[in-house]
């Protein structure tokens, strides 16, 4: 019962702990980056063809694959926090620092600090991106992948090839340079029936007003030919600006339900949205709210395994095991009932509940000892054995 004892601040953290929690902090930093970048170099792999089929350049590339960075740092983190847990207390125990530490007089809950303490950390990391970053960056992703898909033809003017950008529209471009002129143009427009325009210019540039992509052409001239009369007009110009025409509607873009406001996931407006898919926004507020939580459960998982009792030698390997297969059942179990509440929300309690009851369970088996030693018990075990005999003995 020592850790009951009053500390001073400094000796609270000691430097044991922060030693600890400092390899812990690295670790978490180094994996998640890790995994994150991985996870970002393989979905970033879907937005190569838009690339080079459509002539992006590689600032909109990278932005636009950037923004899908906090939604997988989120899912990563508890993650990443169990493996960090695990192997930094795992390395310690076989490397008997905290067989060290124990003989030195640190208990169990002393030895775990550090731990909770970096996965405290993460849970505060986990509930910024979820109720703020992750809404707003995928808001902003969704939007400009919209924008680009929409509005494609600003794109898809490429260098040295006849781009057909309708059946009637045809742009010849020789040359594009860095910031997005177009040098030597020739277009074929055919979407007036009666008459068919050819338009030449040195130089032009693509821009965007009011969602419509139009081309500024430079020092050229537009040649109109009369399919009735067979008369050809020729206009030399300054500065002519041709409208490109949309591929697509781009006045109204129905949002996500990763994209809204933890308001409008928990409070919908029921005349917005229908009451079959009331069910999933109620699940994707309560995930925001309650998925932070395994990081500290799945910490707590990685330190029952390496903390709790004694390991013998095969307990090396065995118990890191139980605990990676724990939380991987953990992470079924969490989709498995968030698709239960979906479908009735009288379930939505579990939502909650499979979050944070493995953090109570596990701290229960962590910290009962400390609290009610396994002397105790046994003698208050024998202490009611002897009441016992000795009642029975009375009675006879």
């Amino acid at each position: 019962m020592s850790f009951l004892l009053p500390y001073t601040l400094k000796q609270r953290f000691h430097i044991i702990h922060r030693y600890i929690l400092y390899r812990l902090l690295i670790a978490l930093l180094a994996i998640t980056g890790m995994l994150v970048f991985l996870v970002w170099l393989i979905q970033s792999l879907h937005f190569v063809s838009l690339v080079i089929d459509h002539g992006l350049s590689l600032q909109v590339f990278i932005k636009l694959t950037s923004l899908l960075i906090p939604p997988y740092v989120a899912i990563i983190l508890p993650i990443t926090t169990f493996i960090v847990t695990l192997f930094i207390y795992h390395s310690m125990k076989r490397e008997r620092e905290l067989t060290v530490l124990e003989s030195a007089g640190f208990s169990i809950f002393s030895l775990s600090i550090p731990g909770l303490s970096c996965a405290v950390i993460a849970t505060c990391v986990g509930f910024f991106l979820n109720l703020w970053l992750v809404p707003l960056s995928y808001h902003a992703f969704r939007q400009y992948e919209f924008n680009i898909r929409n509005q494609i033809a600003t794109y898809l003017l490429q260098e040295g090839v006849f781009t057909h950008i309708s059946n009637n529209l045809t742009v010849y471009v020789r040359s594009r340079a860095q910031d997005g002129t177009l040098h030597s143009l020739l277009i074929e427009d055919d979407r007036k029936p009666e008459e068919h325009t050819t338009i030449l210019a040195t130089h032009g540039a693509v821009t965007l007003s009011h969602n419509v992509p139009h081309i500024i052409l430079y020092n050229g001239s537009r040649q109109v030919l009369d399919r009735k009369i067979g008369h050809l007009n020729t206009l030399t110009f300054h500065e002519y600006i041709l409208t490109l025409p949309k591929l697509h509607n781009t006045e109204t873009r129905i949002p996500d339900v990763s994209e809204l406001s933890l308001l409008e996931l928990l409070y919908p407006d029921p005349h917005k949205i229908s009451q079959r898919d009331l069910g999933k926004f109620k699940v994707e507020g309560w995930k925001r709210l309650t998925s932070p939580l395994t990081c500290l459960s799945f910490a707590f998982v990685g330190l029952v395994a390496v903390l709790q009792g004694h390991t013998p030698r095969q307990g090396h390997v065995i118990r890191p095991l139980i605990a990676i297969l724990t939380v991987i059942g953990l992470l079924a179990l969490n989709l498995f009932c968030q698709n239960l509440a979906g479908r009735n929300l009288v379930l939505l309690p579990i939502v909650p509940l499979i979050s944070i009851l493995p953090a109570v369970i596990c701290a229960i088996i962590l910290f009962v000892s400390q609290f009610f030693p396994l002397e105790t018990g046994k003698t208050l075990l024998n202490h009611m054995t002897r009441l016992k005999i000795n009642l029975k003995t009375d009675n006879d």
